[in-house]
């Protein structure tokens, strides 16, 4: 019995990979965060119910909270053998007008919960037999440089970067660590970055999941490592 834990899935990629991945058979356990219960329970409706489905609420912001929600998913599944980081926050601003309290969310929730995730979840993923999984989204606009857009481009050029760390760090634990880069894909963060874009024209979460779901299926053990861009040719 295998269990995936999933951020962000109240919406976006976050919720289309939880979606395909509960249809697929390399996970027969799969946990859900996000901030709103009604939300994760919409997320969960969608789920296929042959597997086991459950959700905590978790707001990325409250750091402190992170240990004892992973204490909670070990006791109630035995073990992680997958983390899936996709939980993003954006307020884009210029630097004059980018405010403390903006910086500090972005990288509360873009970079300081994935890696205490991650350092939560390897306590425990460490020892298992077979080591396991954790794949983080990032950003094309972490790669490039984004006027406008400093906290969260700074912020996502800072999780590929710790992807790229713990790759080679948590090797020794047969813990594969993978990072994808997303391009311009229709999502309600992506809204925030461009409100005069037309999501119909660019790449859906959908496409971005499916990448996700074979990259951490149990058969995929030569991509980790490296930062995956995922673009659509327009």
């Amino acid at each position: 019995m295998k269990t995936c834990v999933i951020t962000g899935a109240t919406s976006g990629i976050g919720k289309a990979t939880a979606i395909e991945l509960s249809k697929l058979n390399d996970y027969d356990r799969i946990v859900i965060l996000g901030r709103k219960k009604e939300e994760l329970e919409q997320t969960q409706k969608l789920m296929d119910i042959s597997k086991k489905i459950s959700y905590k609420i978790l707001d990325l912001t409250e750091l402190k909270k992170i240990p004892n929600i992973v204490k909670e998913i070990i006791k109630e599944n035995e073990t992680i053998d997958c983390l899936i980081n996709v939980a993003g926050y954006t307020e884009p601003a210029p630097l004059l007008t980018t405010s403390i309290e903006n910086l500090k969310t972005t990288y509360d929730v873009n970079v300081f919960a994935p890696i205490i995730l991650m350092r939560e979840v390897v306590r425990y993923m460490k020892d298992n037999k077979d080591g396991g999984k954790i794949l983080n989204v990032a950003s094309t606009a972490g790669m490039t440089p984004r006027p406008g857009w400093l906290s969260y481009a700074s912020s996502k050029a800072a999780i590929i970067s710790a992807s790229d760390t713990l790759s080679h760090e948590l090797e020794e634990y047969n813990i594969r660590v993978y990072c994808v880069s997303p391009g311009r894909c229709a999502t309600a963060l992506r809204k925030k970055l461009a409100p005069d874009e037309d999501p119909t024209t660019i790449m859906q979460p959908q496409e971005v999941s499916s990448i996700i779901c074979s990259l951490i299926s149990n058969n995929e053990q030569c991509l980790d490592g490296q930062n995956i861009v995922i673009r659509k040719k327009i």
